[in-house]
């Protein structure tokens, strides 16, 4: 891939309301061509979607997620992917990554209590023929996702002035 693609692609990852405009001031190119880029990874699935970060605690709306340790036989000739996408295709489940270690697939999924969660594993995630085991671990306070800190108190540099 391109550099200036990779570049550009940077720069949105970072802030994914930064323009075309203000991306062409910074790259020294014109906004046309950082429109026409942007399009093109839009076009061929390379810009999936734009995102917001939003810090759940500070809103006051009870959401639980856990990440899901999930060992599994794999099936002939289709190894892991076909048992992923049973999983992704769960609305409860918001990411699904195979993973190398103690366990096969590494499940994060959203409820609205731990027994939603709970209920999900029980019910749907452990009845799945080829899933073997699972452990589940529930997020109990979030300090940093996709790179963002959430909730740092930037400390105030002045000093007490003493009389």
């Amino acid at each position: 891939m391109a550099d200036i693609k990779i570049e550009v692609l940077e720069m949105l990852s970072q802030n994914s309301r930064i323009k075309p405009e203000e991306i062409a001031t910074m790259l020294g190119r014109k906004t046309s061509e950082i429109e026409n880029i942007i399009s093109e990874l839009e076009e061929d699935n390379t810009i999936v979607k734009y995102n917001t970060i939003v810090n759940w605690d500070k809103v006051d709306n009870e959401r639980v997620s856990a990440l899901i340790e999930v060992r599994v036989t794999p099936q002939r000739d289709m190894g892991f992917d076909s048992i992923a996408k049973k999983l992704y295709h769960f609305p409860e489940v918001t990411s699904v990554y195979l993973m190398s270690g103690a366990y096969d697939l590494c499940v994060m999924v959203k409820g609205k209590s731990m027994k939603d969660v709970a209920y999900f594993v029980a019910q749907k995630l452990s009845v799945i023929e080829e899933v073997q085991s699972t452990a589940t671990h529930f997020v109990l306070k979030t300090y940093k996702t996709e790179g963002i800190v959430l909730d740092d108190k930037k400390k105030d540099g002045r000093g007490v002035i003493r009389l």
